[in-house]
């Protein structure tokens, strides 16, 4: 048996297609000015917010589904381990095998040693997030492997050289247009007349991938579970590719991150109910394939499993950043986003967009990697994702937690005192003088690189200055107030209007991409300060002995009140009794309603004098 140690301090960060090459607000302001990406992506968005709360509406249970799967993901975090390795046992005896990877590259040699010993040079692809994470597709065609995409999305990414922008619909950014200009240069033998409509793309798709289909030997997917208690894979999509995929091959090799594993076959029950309406605003996926081992005769005779890590133990061991990796992959959260919808996908860099990418990611990789650390910081912090999120990944609260871990990190980066530097000569005396020069020369370059790093990390930035200036104006309220009396000034900066469109440095954030007001003419403090006449003066106690009197005097009354409506809470006790025993015709109720009221008429008009009656009187 394998022993998987997870969450271990000395664990890989992830490799892959995690990174982000740009800070995420240089990657957003690039994409706000494509005018035809925010046409795309809005119709797009609002088309599946709506068929998403079409199909949620009907499931009366909604909220005690999402429920049920973040328990069922919380208890598999907690015993990840154990699932593994019965996983493993469950998967092998059913007559497959199970490789680890620690991350990316280990997960592609695995694929590709796999794939050569078929003695092919080109494969089938179901559409896969892991794939997509790993980069196994530049990886397989630099060893001369061509890695064909059969899902139509992923196909049109694939013939148009660009990257996937959805979690589900990866050429969301395209409208029909522009997928029909790829076919048409990218496809051979396409008709010249084909349009835009979508069945002509369809059609000129499955003509290209049928042959496909037939002729390639090994198909390479993902996985949207995997069952510890069977050693079943679970794959579920919507155009049938995924079913050519599993059925047809000699050999299939599947990409499962550990996180998609789930305890026991049953547990599908409430994720192939959350899924599909939450990803597709479908009450079903149109397929759903489950694979249990080799079958002679039937299937794949050949089949893998890659079991990747890739920075997740690493996720795994933060006790707040942990809950992404409940994620189902649905995409809900990307769908409801307003920065997503504006941004796009290509904004983030990294393979997983949207409010998910922005807490998985930074975590996967380290907050401190590439540009990463901008991510959390690309949300508003309005909650939606989390409303939707059908495993309730609190994603807000996550955001705030790494923000936290980015500025720490960057504060001990520039704290952290410079390596020591050996520069002494080598002591083995058989060392030539030139070997020793070059240690020498080698070790004063190193050294002086990593003081100039030091004394680069010590200095200064914009946020240290601008924190800096505010903790001095907050402890000593004369500078603030100071500061105060000078805001007026900026109102030069806004011009007749009264609107202030740019600022210079740090603080130009603010009007890049919005237009704020100029600031008042007085701050609150000196406009009190100015126009109060006098301090309130507080009374002595023998001065609000008539407060107390009329606190007392309310306090009768109250009890009066409550005297007056207890009493005929018998009736009205009998009443509602009485619906629950069954009365529930609306005018068998209204019929008891005016019988209660008859009742008390009568007894209001003829009363005797008892307290019964007088009080019933009073009522009516």
């Amino acid at each position: 048996m394998t022993t998987v140690n997870l969450g271990m301090p000395t664990i890989r960060h992830g490799r892959g297609n995690l990174f982000a090459d740009e800070p995420f607000t240089s990657g957003a302001a690039r994409d706000l000015k494509n005018e035809t990406l925010r046409g795309n992506l809005n119709f797009a968005m609002r088309k599946i917010r709506g068929k998403r709360a079409a199909v949620v509406s009907e499931m009366p249970d909604w909220q005690q589904l999402r429920a049920a799967g973040s328990a069922i993901k919380q208890n598999v975090l907690a015993d990840l381990p154990e699932l593994l390795e019965q996983f493993e046992a469950s998967f092998t005896a059913a007559g497959g095998h199970v490789h680890w990877a620690r991350d990316a590259d280990e997960a592609n040699a695995i694929a590709l040693r796999l794939i050569q010993e078929q003695g092919v040079n080109e494969v089938n692809k179901i559409k896969s997030m892991a794939t997509q994470e790993t980069g196994l597709n530049e990886y397989l065609e630099a060893h001369g492997i061509t890695a064909v995409e059969t899902d139509l999305a992923e196909e049109i990414v694939q013939l148009g050289d660009d990257k996937p922008s959805h979690i589900v619909v990866p050429a969301i950014h395209r409208n029909r247009d522009e997928v029909r200009d790829i076919f048409l240069r990218e496809i051979d033998g396409v008709r010249s007349d084909l349009t835009s409509e979508p069945t002509d793309l369809a059609d000129a798709s499955r003509e290209r991938l049928r042959a496909k289909f037939f002729d390639n030997r090994v198909a390479v997917s993902g996985a949207n579970f995997g069952i510890a208690e069977t050693g079943t894979l679970t794959i579920v999509e919507s155009e049938g590719n995924g079913r050519m995929c599993l059925t047809l091959p000699h050999t299939l090799i599947t990409f499962m991150g550990i996180e998609k594993v789930l305890p026991r076959f049953a547990d599908l029950e409430v994720f192939l109910q959350l899924l599909p309406r939450s990803s597709t605003g479908e009450r079903m996926n149109p397929y759903t394939s489950l694979w249990t081992g080799v079958t002679p005769g039937d299937g794949p005779q050949n089949l893998h499993v890659i079991l990747i890590d890739n920075g997740r133990t690493a996720t795994l061991a933060d006790e707040v950043g942990r809950q992404a990796l409940h994620c189902i992959r649905c995409s809900a959260c990307l769908n409801v986003c307003p920065v997503f919808e504006r941004a796009g996908g290509h904004a983030y860099g990294s393979v997983y967009p949207g409010p998910i990418g922005a807490i998985l990611s930074p975590q996967m990789t380290g907050i401190e990697a590439a540009a990463n650390n901008s991510l959390p910081y690309a949300s508003s912090l309005c909650g939606a994702c989390y409303e939707v999120c059908p495993v309730k990944i609190n994603i807000p609260d996550v955001l705030v937690h790494l923000r936290g871990a980015d500025v720490e990190a960057r504060h001990s980066a520039r704290s952290t005192a410079p390596e020591a530097v050996d520069v002494s000569p080598a002591t083995d005396a058989s060392a030539s003088g030139a070997s020793r020069r070059a240690r020498l020369t080698t070790a004063a370059r190193t050294g002086a690189a990593r003081i100039a790093g030091a004394v680069a990390r010590r200095l200064p930035d914009q946020m240290d200055a601008l924190m800096a200036a505010a903790k001095t104006a907050f402890a000593k309220p004369g500078l603030l107030s100071i500061g105060e009396r000078g805001l007026p000034l900026g109102r030069i900066l806004g011009g007749r209007d009264g609107k202030i469109s740019f600022l210079p440095g740090l603080i130009g954030g603010w009007t890049q991409h919005r237009i704020i007001d100029a600031p008042p003419v007085q701050s609150f403090r000196h406009w009190w300060k100015r126009n109060r006449t006098s301090a309130p003066v507080r009374r002595a106690p023998e001065q609000r002995a008539d407060v107390a009197a009329l606190i007392a005097a309310n306090r009768g009354k109250a009890a009066e009140l409550h005297a007056r409506f207890a009493a005929p809470a018998d009736d009205y006790t009998r009443l509602m009794a009485a619906e629950r025993a069954g009365i529930q015709h609306h005018d068998a109720t209204g019929a008891a309603v005016a019988d209660y009221a008859r009742g008390t008429e009568t007894s209001a008009t003829t009363a005797s004098g008892t307290d019964d009656g007088r009080m019933k009187g009073e009522r009516a």
